[in-house]
């Protein structure tokens, strides 16, 4: 079992205690301590020592920790995660009917310098880690109630109780494990560990105390009326409970790093030539050699460097190949359906429906979990439309080509579609990104450019001669009689 950032293993079944995890929490953190070595890098594999890295029967100590500190790791499950999560975040977040106050609040979602779409990238990156990801929308301490968003990782999740309201599943109790920073003298800080619990319009603040027992600190009331947490799923198994959806690249990423230091140890032993002399009487002395030495042989006798053939190296590089490329295929076949290499711009059209459709319901959820936010933030702040928020679904980012272009154009131009198709889908295609169609279709027709002409101003009278006087007033007069 690995260690966990609130004390280790806990009981099993018997949550007795405020910071007890639940029997869910158990079951799923036996598949977390490898993603999460992994991406700590070469430094935490090693810190694992014999659990990532077995020593060899007759291998010595020495030997091995020599092994050991040659060993590096390819990073392939980090880039991939980073990866997947940036293909969610390419394009920013869209706000659709969200107010003002709101809006600019979301460029500082979580107090702490990141927008809506940085929130939701690391975001992303727990929900493709863990299976799962939950953010909290709390309000600011300050007295300014300012709502702000918090990430919480399934290892932060402690324990939870839901029940079907109004035809709806809600949480009723919410556990979440949290270590703060407070100053500590004149310049120091220190980190204080403290679980809270939420239940339906109130919180409980429960801090450790130095005979490790986890005390009440804190208790209040929240204007929210349900418990501000949203969760988006990767992996689902149930609620608040998931798997990893990459373990199978996690063990393959070990598996490669334990190869790779077998092959990095035989090099260093066997793959540098070594000095033999032949002719030598077995009682001679020790034969030192160098580029500052020289020696002296008895006649008939002979040296040359000596090193293997290095057939078998061959065949362990290939392995590690192999292992790359079942990680590579393994990333996107599973995630995206396709390979990451080089493929024509025809081939990356084929087959797409069973990765987009993976990455389609990542960021469904990952929008469902923007929604549920953007709703609490509203209510925090007494707003009645919350609004909505639209996530990137085009992960791979496909540029129209010329001919393409020119086909739109042509549709356009001969009335097939209208103006604002033409405008979507040159922003679709990436000739104008980031448009928004809507401006810019108001734009050129304030601009008078929409087909629409402003009526040529009419001229004025001329004004009337002398000589037209008189005979007007002659028939006037006429006209009297």
């Amino acid at each position: 079992m690995y260690s966990s950032g609130i004390g280790g293993a806990k009981r099993v079944g018997n949550v007795s205690t405020v910071d007890s995890p639940n029997q869910a929490y158990m079951n799923m953190a036996d598949h977390w301590g490898l993603l999460e070595v992994l991406l700590s890098g070469t430094y935490g594999l090693r810190k694992g020592h014999r659990k990532f890295l077995p020593q060899y029967p007759r291998e010595d100590d020495l030997s091995y920790d020599n092994r050991l500190k040659i060993s590096c790791l390819s990073p392939f499950y980090a880039r991939i995660e980073k990866m997947l999560a940036g293909m969610l975040t390419r394009k920013p977040v869209r706000l659709t009917d969200v107010s003002d106050t709101i809006t600019e609040q979301l460029f500082d979602a979580d107090l702490q310098g990141n927008d809506i779409t940085q929130f939701l990238y690391e975001a992303t990156r727990i929900c493709l880690r863990y299976g799962h990801v939950g953010v909290l929308v709390d309000a600011a301490s300050d007295g300014s109630g300012r709502p702000y968003y918090v990430r919480y990782t399934p290892r932060d999740i402690l324990g939870w109780r839901s029940e079907i309201i109004d035809g709806e599943q809600k949480l009723t109790q919410l556990r979440l494990f949290e270590t703060i920073t407070e100053p500590d003298g004149k310049y120091g800080e220190k980190l204080v560990e403290q679980v809270r619990v939420l239940t339906p319009g109130a919180y409980e603040i429960h801090r450790k105390e130095q005979d490790g027992e986890f005390k009440l600190f804190d208790e209040g009331t929240t204007t929210v009326k349900q418990i501000p947490f949203a969760v988006a799923y990767s992996n689902r198994f149930g609620v608040l409970e998931s798997r990893p959806p990459m373990n199978d690249i996690a063990e393959l990423n070990l598996k490669h790093y334990q190869a790779s230091s077998d092959l990095s140890n035989q090099l260093r032993i066997s793959a540098v030539p070594f000095l033999a002399i032949y002719g030598m009487p077995p009682s001679a002395e020790e034969i030192t050699a160098g580029p500052s030495e020289a020696m002296s042989l008895p006649t008939d006798s002979r040296v040359e460097f000596v090193e293997p053939s290095g057939n078998s190296y061959e065949a362990q590089f290939k392995h590690l190949d192999r292992i790359a490329e079942e990680i590579n295929t393994l990333a996107l076949a599973s995630v995206l359906g396709q390979k990451l290499s080089a493929e024509t711009a025809e081939s990356k059209r084929i087959d797409r429906s069973q990765g987009d459709s993976t990455m389609m319901l990542i960021a469904m959820q990952m929008q469902d979990l923007l929604d549920n936010c953007l709703r609490f933030h509203a209510e925090y702040l007494n707003e009645s439309q919350p609004g909505t928020a639209y996530v990137n679904r085009d992960f791979l980012g496909q540029r129209l080509q010329p001919q393409e272009i020119q086909a739109l154009l042509q549709l356009y131009t001969a009335g097939t579609i209208t103006q604002k198709t033409l405008l979507e889908e040159l922003s679709k295609g990436e000739v104008l990104d980031d448009l928004d169609v809507e401006e810019e279709l108001e734009a050129l027709e304030m601009g008078g450019l929409s087909g629409t002409q402003e009526p040529e101003p009419e001229e004025e009278p001329e004004e009337d001669d002398e000589d037209t006087l008189p005979e007007e007033d002659e028939d006037v007069e006429d006209v009297a009689e």
